[in-house]
């Protein structure tokens, strides 16, 4: 007979597995929402929290477009950057998160193609 962490995981263990995980991906968005819609948030909080998403993001997409090489180096003409301009000269004229995404992927295809593979 198997014990528990010896061999394949059983049926319960996976559904322990998932609660689990749900669990822990549900508390985070839960408790801001639960103690913040009983409070009244002062404007320049909200403004704050509406910059968060562009921080994630510009923080994500950063090393990829500006970081290169092993050892790391910072180089800001790449190809990819260059392309990466007039994209996000778009996003911000016109708002369309679609439309970003075909640009995107329309000019980095044709960097790709164009100017070499190393995009």
């Amino acid at each position: 007979m198997l014990k528990m962490g010896e061999g394949p995981m059983l049926k319960t263990e996976y559904i322990l597995l998932i609660l689990g995980m749900g669990l822990v991906t549900y508390i985070p968005r839960w408790f801001p929402l639960f103690f913040l819609t009983q409070r009244k948030i002062p404007q320049w909080f909200v403004e704050w929290l509406d910059l968060i998403p562009a921080a994630i993001l510009s923080a994500l997409i950063f090393s990829d477009l500006f970081v290169t090489g092993d050892p790391h180096r910072l180089e800001i003409l790449q190809l990819k950057s260059m392309v990466a301009i007039p994209i996000f000269l778009f996003a911000l004229r016109t708002k369309s998160l679609g439309g970003t995404v075909i640009m995107g992927m329309v000019l980095f295809w044709l960097a790709g193609r164009f100017f070499g593979g190393g995009i």
